[in-house]
């Protein structure tokens, strides 16, 4: 496999190198860069052991490839020895004796900081939430969390919009969906964290079908779930839903068995969708808010959309990472592509029973950015 250059600002120092388009950054900075602080746990994403910002932004190192960093900012657990919220960190880590093999903390450290630059002042129930994808297996997060408390105590939350559109550009996900004349498209995605521990998706869709049709479609439900990979309706009486969404990610699989309210407002063509769900088997719980507005876009609608949600239990790992936002977008995609083909008279790709196989979106994802990088 050929290797292809690159060159990154690690730790504020510019450096270059070479990387296959298999070779994951941690990988990178282990090995040609011996950043070896970048521990290597599970490399599934699952234990954040790799934890590191990219551009400002806690990632996971062992699920993103060196290749689709090019030009991207790295700053590892080494390069924060004056960062002043860091060494706060560290001290109140030693105090409250919050490490013990140690080799959970340097993406503990990056996560801990993350929380309190992010969130300031905040309680134990939102630190325990935000540490969910950080496995420790030594401490019981008692001393972990403690020092996160007394290093966040009288800090001011500061508030931050991630916008991913460069990661998060891909091709429309089903081959129906291509081959259409014209396809249903998608904008970039906005990701932001709100203080109530909901992360909050935005995006706009526009469907090449008239606004009324479009309204009229989403406001049967049965219709509209059978467009959504993994998810199925049982229940409808009145305002009340039921049903479930079924996911797989690797060994981790869950359905998830949960209840809504739906609301539609015909004057302003705008809706809600209130959710929570739980997976009996894996302890995941999920709750969630889906709010839209549809709008005349010339000969198409545009649809807005408003998602927030919160994961806890083993899932919760896979609710903050940048990759989120793909997953989202290639969901969205695949939701106006079926529901593009459905309005226009074909059948939605995805049958209402079928799995929703993170484990495969990610490939998808990746091998497109490798793609779009590469021009092939």
């Amino acid at each position: 496999m050929t290797a292809h250059s690159i060159e990154l600002t690690v730790n504020g120092r510019k450096v270059s190198g070479t990387a296959e388009p298999r070779t994951h950054l941690a990988e990178f900075l282990r090995g040609p860069l011996g950043l070896t602080g970048t521990h290597l746990g599970c490399e599934q994403g699952v234990c954040g052991a790799c934890t590191v910002l990219i551009d400002g932004k806690p990632q996971r190192s062992c699920l993103t490839f060196a290749v689709s960093c090019n030009g991207d900012e790295i700053r590892t657990v080494e390069g924060f020895d004056d960062d002043p919220v860091m060494t706060e960190l560290r001290e109140a880590f030693s105090a409250h004796h919050a490490l013990q093999c140690g080799y959970c903390t340097p993406g503990m450290l990056v996560t801990a900081r993350d929380i309190v630059t992010r969130l300031g002042d905040v309680d134990e129930e939102t630190i325990r939430r935000e540490l969910s994808g950080n496995i420790c297996r030594c401490t019981g997060y008692v001393g972990i969390v403690g020092a996160i408390r007394q290093v966040a105590a009288g800090k001011t939350a500061v508030a931050q919009s991630w916008n991913f559109e460069a990661r998060a550009e891909t091709a429309v996900a089903t081959a129906a969906a291509e081959a259409e004349p014209v396809a249903a498209t998608a904008a970039p995605m906005d990701f932001s964290t709100a203080g109530d521990g909901f992360s909050v998706l935005k995006q706009q869709v526009t469907v090449p079908a008239p606004a009324d049709q479009v309204w009229a479609a989403l406001g049967d439900i049965r219709r509209m779930a059978a467009c959504l990979p993994g998810a199925s309706v049982d229940t409808v009486a009145g305002d009340r839903v039921t049903g479930s969404l079924t996911i797989s990610f690797g060994p981790i699989k869950a359905s998830f068995a949960g209840e809504g309210e739906v609301a539609r407002d015909d004057s302003s063509r705008t809706g809600t969708v209130k959710g929570r769900g739980r997976d009996s088997r894996g302890g995941s719980s999920a709750t969630g808010e889906i709010a839209y507005k549809v709008l005349a876009d010339g000969a198409g609608t545009r649809i807005d959309v408003e998602v927030r949600y919160k994961l806890t239990g083993p899932l919760a790992q896979f609710g903050r990472s940048a990759l989120v936002t793909d997953f989202a977008r290639r969901m969205t995609e695949t939701f106006a592509a079926n529901l593009t083909a459905m309005l226009t008279g074909g059948e939605g790709q995805a049958p209402a029973k079928a799995e929703l196989n993170l484990a495969s979106l990610i490939w998808q994802v990746l091998r497109d950015r490798v793609r779009r990088l590469f021009g092939g």
